[in-house]
């Protein structure tokens, strides 16, 4: 029992103190792969070394765009910037709402480290929050409440996600639809129109 009380003791220190560095301290020279990745083990508050950051993961998020593509094989603190966001992101929505409000946030003429210090501002507001709940539940009789609580919490906190990301994804105009998908559209009017003539 004094052993999980310890973890718990470490876990909302962490939440009270632990941050990804501000923007001015990331390192300004570009840095490669095996940097990066160490670079982001010291930027996130992990629950086990499971959800540590690989290369793989970097090149697919680069592939599908979440990422912008490294100059050479180097990273600038732009990287570790969308990276901390993605690595944070990911443990609670799916990559194409990631997408979606990495696109939106960027789209505007805010520089990436004025974004990234706004993102760093809601992560300590939602970090303090949830240490300041875990002081009710800091005992062995109190470990199930406290974790049906925070489960309870991330319930509710990812259904208002999901909703504005819902009605974001609702206001953004229709994307043009493709060649392929105008050649597919074109083909089925033209199914239909046939199958009408012969009945």
């Amino acid at each position: 029992p004094i052993f999980h009380i310890q973890e718990l003791e470490q876990l909302r220190r962490e939440l009270e103190e632990k941050r990804p560095l501000a923007w001015d301290a990331l390192p300004d020279i570009p840095l490669y792969m095996d940097q990066v990745l160490t670079y982001m083990d010291r930027q996130l508050i992990k629950a086990d070394g499971s959800d540590s950051l690989t290369s793989a993961m970097v090149n697919n998020y680069t592939k599908s765009g979440l990422v912008p593509r490294a100059a050479g094989k180097k990273y600038s603190r732009d990287h570790l910037a969308y990276l901390t966001a993605i690595c944070i992101l990911k443990q609670v929505m799916p990559a194409m709402d990631m997408a979606l409000l990495l696109e939106e946030e960027t789209s505007g003429d805010k520089p990436v480290g004025e974004l990234y210090e706004e993102f760093r501002g809601s992560l300590d507001q939602a970090l303090r929050s949830a240490a300041g709940e875990m002081e009710d539940y800091m005992d062995q009789a109190s470990l199930s409440r406290g974790a049906l609580h925070f489960a309870l919490l991330s319930y509710a906190a990812g259904l208002v996600s999901r909703h504005y990301v819902g009605i974001l994804r609702e206001s953004r105009p229709e994307p043009a639809p493709t060649r392929r998908e105008k050649r597919e559209k074109k083909s089925r009017h033209m199914e239909a129109g046939e199958g009408e003539t012969q009945g």
